[in-house]
């Protein structure tokens, strides 16, 4: 058949059919947005024989408020060419007319993007909601591509389920890129509550979803049922973290990416915990608390107190000496007992020259204290956590920027690593490393690092916002790993928001540099 003649025909597609200027097969129709006109395909690149994900906008060229919505899709898009996270499927190219798309197509753009095998979440939500622990781990990833893109000003249009898949590990992914015209950052966080909404009970919170799913019900008063309500065995802190994320009126509402995913990571790991106890049989009541908004909280984070362990190791020593000194006296005193008294040794000496000589000593060592200004013991201190984390590289993408919440998640196991190079720093680069806020400004005294990249030099710093240009930020100390911890101190006790850890030095062999950390701990006064 002539591909002429199988080409899309105003707007209309087909399976089979060509698009791009021929270079796309059309495979398989996953969905549509029909507030933009886009129609989500699943597509044959011609040129490179692979599958690719098409965001085909469908309108007509002359009507001139569709041409620049698409107009401005097409830019977005193509500014988000940039971005990199594994839950983000990259922009390949994006086509316009006379640039890719031929005027006849009855197209107004395309949105090529790579093509994620997974599942639709419409067929997945076909087998029923899920369970909450899962639901939280299944959105986590992609709450963390939004917080990163919105840090960087990008808007990525997740606000639609079709737009979105089920990857092979078991996370939501963004697969067809192209955010609305009018899409805001709001419309993110909006639709982070709305996928959270949709995994807990199978219903589609926010307007125009598409068909194959049913919209969420309301009350009488034409409020969002919250997901308790649907389903009880859903967490109190999790049925409200998803009504209150979506809702636009009314106080305690989670406005930011930033605050949707500290809490549901949060809520993540006691679900998991709790269920740990349940399979165990270990489950126990929790003391609960109650935030500012009224929201109770049934269980807390563990926190890893060093300063406590090297409390108890202190102690412990200090025992142990005093057990050895107590057995040391009482071995004396049974050889004194035993031996003959008249068989003393040593010179003669009188007594009470002795004391006056010792009073005269203490008053001269009472004086010399007393004006010698000694300070008093040094400041205990307490490990405090920051809220946030992300990858630090002032000319361009952090190294692994997706793993850099392993550096604070309290697991040694887990970790963050730079990117290998076949040159130590700074050939390619002057460093890399992380950049940390904390949710108020706490007085910095020092930072343990835990990591086994011997020879890696560490920079600590403090800059004004999280994505500070390095000549902008200021140096607090600085160290070398040399053993599985180390502990930097700061130059001096300093007040900050936003710190960085930045390396300057990597470890690992020549040709093969590379710098892994398993975990930080910053530590303020108590």
């Amino acid at each position: 058949m002539p591909r002429s003649s199988i080409r899309a025909s105003r707007g209309a597609l087909a399976p089979g059919g060509v698009v791009g200027d021929g270079r796309y097969r059309l495979l398989a129709q996953l969905g549509v947005d029909e507030r933009a006109g886009a129609h989500l395909w699943r597509a044959r690149d011609g040129q490179l024989r692979r599958d690719v994900a098409l965001t085909v906008l469908v309108g007509d060229p002359a009507d001139v408020t569709a041409a620049r919505g698409a107009q401005r899709t097409l830019e977005r898009a193509a500014h988000a060419s940039q971005f990199g996270h594994r839950n983000v499927a990259r922009v390949l190219d994006v086509l316009s007319i006379g640039d890719g798309i031929a005027s006849t197509e009855g197209l107004l753009g395309i949105v090529v993007a790579e093509w994620t095998k997974g599942t639709d979440l419409v067929d997945m939500i076909g087998d029923g909601p899920v369970a909450p622990a899962t639901a939280c781990r299944m959105l986590e990833p992609l709450a963390e591509a939004v917080d990163r893109a919105h840090n960087q000003g990008l808007v990525l249009g997740i606000d639609h389920p079709q737009r979105v898949r089920r990857s092979p590990d078991g996370t939501v992914r963004l697969v067809f890129p192209g955010p609305l015209p009018n899409g805001t950052l709001r419309d993110d966080v909006k639709a982070l509550g709305a996928y959270l909404y949709l995994l807990l009970t199978g219903y589609w919170p926010l307007e125009q979803g598409p068909a194959a799913i049913p919209a969420a019900p309301t009350g009488k008063d034409g409020a969002l049922r919250h997901p308790q309500n649907l389903r009880p065995e859903v967490p109190k802190e999790l049925s409200a973290l998803a009504a209150r994320t979506i809702e636009d009126s009314g106080g305690g509402g989670v406005r930011t990416s930033a605050a949707f995913l500290r809490v549901l990571s949060q809520i993540a790991q006691d679900e998991e915990h709790k269920a740990y106890l349940r399979r165990t049989g270990a489950e126990t009541e929790q003391p609960g608390y109650t935030e500012a908004d009224g929201t109770v909280w049934t269980t807390r984070r563990p926190v890893t107190d060093a300063g406590q362990r090297k409390k108890l190791a202190f102690g412990a020593t200090v025992l142990v000496v005093a057990a050895v000194g107590i057995i040391a006296w009482i071995g004396l005193s049974l050889i004194s007992f035993f031996s003959d008294e008249d068989a003393a040794i040593g010179p003669d000496f009188n007594v009470a020259e002795t004391t006056q000589q010792d009073d005269e000593d203490s008053d001269e060592q009472g004086e010399g204290n007393a004006g010698s200004g000694q300070e008093g013991p040094e400041p205990s201190l307490a490990e405090v956590e920051p809220g946030h984390v992300q990858g630090y590289n002032p000319k361009g993408t952090g190294d692994h920027p997706d793993r850099a919440p392993n550096a604070i998640d309290g697991n040694p196991d887990t970790s963050w690593v730079t990117s290998q190079y076949k040159q130590q720093l700074p050939a390619l680069k002057p460093g890399t490393g992380l950049s940390l806020t904390f949710e108020e400004p706490i007085e910095l005294h020092k930072v343990d690092v835990l990591s086994e990249s011997t020879g890696t030099e560490i920079e600590i710093r403090t800059a004004q916002h999280p994505n500070s240009y390095l000549d902008s930020t200021e140096i607090l100390g600085s160290g070398q790993v040399t053993e599985r911890e180390t502990g930097i101190e700061l130059d001096e006790p300093t007040t900050v928001t936003y710190v960085m850890i930045w390396i300057t030095e990597l470890g690992g062999p020549d040709g093969a540099f590379e710098s892994e950390i398993n975990e930080l701990t910053f530590y303020t006064s108590e």
